[in-house]
């Protein structure tokens, strides 16, 4: 093979949705530092600015054209870093380490939950690498996302924080969140990514009152309200799920009526 006939390597990268999974891994890190300095309310923010930074980047890759194996695989990382381990730092400092006061119970149970929901991240990651092709792609991912886990376990940290509740005062809800949390991101459920969301179309005005009340809702009470909503959409695919199976156990059975 000529020169000539080689294959030109395209060096460097795209910045503009760089910037913003940079941002994503800020966030991450800015969590961790915070959590250690006992600012856990700036912790929370932390995660949830990272979360608006990691929903701009794909979008803004895609409008810009500039999409890169170099940009997946950073954003993958950057969601480790920060929806996987900080999440678990952030809610292990505050809390979880209560845990190692109950001789009884091992005292290590405190950092096991947390690695647990750690490792549960980085499969749940890894899994949508993998299947990236049937993962989002229908309108649903296959459990829940990694960002929406970690809005449920920071927002809970958040929400307490913000109550003024010490964390040994809330260890065991905690350990149930943070569990809950990795479970669903490792299940099967299917949750909805409103991808099929358009935006361009046009909606009844009643949506831009039902907007305006939404955020009004968020600036009076930030913790409280971030919180809850992350944790209705986690409750959302179980509930759905099993709605669903009794829909289908009602059509099976109507079918065996019908056939006797």
């Amino acid at each position: 093979m000529t020169e000539a006939e080689r294959p030109k390597r395209h060096r460097g990268i795209y910045l503009l949705p760089n910037l913003f999974t940079t941002a994503t891994l800020f966030g991450g890190f800015y969590a961790i530092v915070a959590a250690i300095q006992g600012r856990f309310s700036d912790a929370c923010v932390g995660v949830f600015a990272a979360m608006i930074a990691d929903a701009l980047d794909g979008r803004v890759a895609r409008l810009t054209n500039t999409q890169s194996d170099f940009g997946k695989e950073y954003d993958s990382l950057a969601d480790m870093v920060t929806f996987g381990l900080a999440s678990a730092l952030v809610v292990y400092i505050f809390s979880l380490h209560s845990l190692e006061d109950y001789v009884w119970l091992g005292g290590k149970l405190g950092w096991l939950v947390a690695f647990v929901y750690t490792a549960a991240a980085a499969l749940r990651l890894a899994r949508f690498n993998v299947h990236v092709e049937l993962d989002g792609e229908k309108g649903f991912f296959f459990g829940l996302p990694s960002p929406s886990a970690a809005a449920v376990t920071v927002g809970f940290v958040w929400a307490a924080d913000d109550f003024g509740l010490a964390g040994d005062a809330v260890v065991f809800p905690a350990m149930l969140v943070t569990l809950g949390a990795a479970l669903l991101m490792v299940s099967n459920i299917r949750y909805s990514s409103f991808k099929d969301l358009n935006l361009s179309e046009r909606v009844p005005f009643v949506y831009i009152l039902a907007m305006v009340c939404v955020f009004v809702l968020i600036a009076l009470d930030p913790p409280r309200v971030a919180f809850l909503t992350f944790f209705f959409y986690a409750l959302s695919g179980p509930v759905l799920a099993l709605r669903r199976r009794s829909q289908k156990r009602a059509e099976d059975s109507h079918l065996d009526s019908s056939d006797n």
